[in-house]
């Protein structure tokens, strides 16, 4: 029997590729996979944006929807404005309808090709870091415990990450 051809999902993007020279151009996001102690799965959402390396994004739960996706992008673009790109891979709350149509005015979506997770490096990056410095450190019983414990280690993040940050753009006198 003839093996029917792979489907390729959202391959196509919106937009060509963009480099973050500037705060809100790009901002990367991406899912990553743990689980509580009695092995109940726990799926976190994270973004970056690319220039400022600062977390914008924290959903931990059992399930990600793009329609929870969407709402919580909503409430980031209405403080910080909506960036020229937002950078993703193939998964299914990516590809959905429902995120096509709320971005399809906003912003411009930059689909990686499968199998291609360094295309997406920043928050590849960041994601490492949450695993070998939150995950890795701690086991939860509950869900609300781990969303507690990632939102408290995203946030110290930003504050440490960001006060390096603004050393290193922080221009000396002489």
């Amino acid at each position: 029997m003839a093996r029917k051809p792979r489907r390729k999902r959202g391959s196509t993007s919106t937009c060509p590729i963009t480099d973050a020279d500037a705060p809100n151009i790009v901002w990367a996001i991406d899912f990553q996979f743990d689980s509580l102690r009695c092995g109940t799965p726990v799926k976190l959402a994270s973004m970056v944006d690319e220039h400022t390396r600062e977390s914008l994004l924290d959903i931990t739960d059992r399930s990600i929807t793009s329609e929870k996706v969407i709402e919580y992008l909503k409430k980031i673009i209405a403080e910080r404005g909506a960036p020229l790109v937002l950078r993703c891979d193939n998964g299914p709350e990516f590809i959905a309808i429902a995120l096509g149509e709320f971005a399809e005015n906003i912003l411009g979506i930059h689909y990686l090709p499968p199998g291609q997770p360094w295309r997406n490096g920043y928050v590849e990056s960041f994601n490492s870091r949450v695993r070998d410095e939150c995950l890795n450190m701690n086991s939860c019983d509950h869900i609300y415990e781990a969303r507690a414990i990632i939102t408290d280690w995203k946030q110290d993040y930003n504050t440490h990450h960001g006060s390096a940050q603004s050393l290193v753009d922080t221009p000396t006198c002489p």
